[in-house]
């Protein structure tokens, strides 16, 4: 068959080597769920920031203002593991704080952004 092995019971993946017919091939997995820090940070007028998935999930990344309206979402539905740089283009946006917020499941992330103009 196609199967290169099967297990029935549970198992914890504590190492991976990944490789083709030539050599290993060099490849990261983002280990936990995270928003790294946006840069530039205070910012005019985009700002960016990569998002860490470690699995396949909904994710919503969105950005609020200080009073808990939402302001744009940057990213949102089914998205595949691994990591994804997202750029917010405030442009239409007043000078101030905003939060960005990015959830997956039960996990949540905020992180403060400054917009200066």
């Amino acid at each position: 068959g196609e199967d290169l092995f099967t297990f029935s019971g549970d198992f914890e993946i504590i190492d991976m080597i990944i490789a083709n017919s030539h050599s290993k091939v060099k490849m990261s997995v983002p280990e936990k769920f995270g928003l790294n820090k946006a840069y530039p940070n205070p910012f005019n007028p985009s700002t960016s920031m990569d998002l860490h998935m470690p699995v396949e999930g909904m994710i919503n990344v969105q950005v609020y203002d200080l009073n808990g309206r939402l302001v744009q979402t940057l990213l949102s539905g089914m998205q595949s593991e691994g990591k994804y740089n997202i750029i917010w283009n405030a442009s239409g946006q007043s000078s101030g704080m905003y939060l960005i917020r990015a959830q997956m499941g039960e996990q949540t992330v905020v992180q403060k952004v400054l917009l200066l103009k």
